[in-house]
């Protein structure tokens, strides 16, 4: 016999000392034991428990009152009375802690509230109490009295006769019936707008522009071309303003 021979013999003899031996039931694989078992006993036994029937509910023998009587009414104002009065407690509580300062509780034995006797920008004549300790019957009938002393009545007075002796364009106005723009008297057409531009921007107001317009010789003459249509009126002045005034 070789020496290859012998020693392979020895290695396969050392392999098989060295392999663990095969478990005793086969139903169970490499890596389990009979742990496997007990856990699927435990499920069983919690799965029966879930779909076990819970038991009925103790039922009161006694009868409830009749709807709309006075005990029903009565159960029902207790138990409104009681979630009342505990969401009030709750939000006294959460009140109180907000802001520190417990919050003051509407009561019929609470003191009347305190009320002051002369509030800034208010009135007291309509309070008699008020009043009659400041003001009596006859110091009011003295300031009435002192208020109609100090009345004054002014007589009407004629109005002061004009001293000028420049045209009237009120008197002009109602002097006229014939409407703007009506050509009335004769004008010289030459370079009438520039000079109707250049004479009329220099008044501010169509009145003066008329009075200057009838110192000048207006409305026969024109020799600024204040009236370059002839109506007698410069500078688009309209008497009827005037007429309108007096009723004309």
């Amino acid at each position: 016999m070789s020496v290859r021979f012998v020693l392979g013999a020895v290695a396969a003899l050392g392999l098989a000392a060295c392999q663990p031996e095969a478990p005793e039931d086969s139903r169970f694989g490499v890596g389990f034991d009979q742990t496997f078992d007990a856990q699927r006993t435990n499920r069983d036994a919690a799965l029966a428990g879930m779909n076990a029937v819970p038991a009925a509910p103790t039922i009161s023998a006694q009868p409830l009152p009749a709807t709309g009587s006075a005990a029903d009414t009565a159960a029902q104002t207790t138990a409104i009375l009681a979630q009342t009065r505990s969401s009030d407690a709750e939000s006294l509580a959460a009140a109180a802690n907000n802001s520190g300062v417990a919050p003051i509780v509407a009561s019929p034995s609470n003191p009347p509230p305190a009320v002051l006797d002369n509030a800034s920008g208010i009135s007291q004549e309509n309070n008699f109490d008020a009043v009659s300790g400041q003001r009596s019957i006859e110091g009011d009938a003295a300031r009435l009295a002192a208020n109609r002393a100090q009345y004054q009545v002014i007589q009407p007075q004629a109005l002061p006769e004009r001293t000028d002796t420049g045209p009237n364009i009120v008197a002009y106005a109602l002097s006229t019936s014939h409407p703007v723009g009506t050509k009335v008297y004769r004008r010289s057409g030459f370079n009438a707008k520039n000079r109707y531009a250049r004479s009329c921007s220099q008044y501010r107001h169509q009145d003066h522009a008329q009075t200057a317009f009838l110192e000048a010789g207006g409305p026969q003459r024109d020799r600024s071309g204040m009236d370059p249509d002839g109506d007698g009126y410069a500078c688009r002045w309209d008497p009827s303003v005037f007429r309108n005034v007096s009723g004309g």
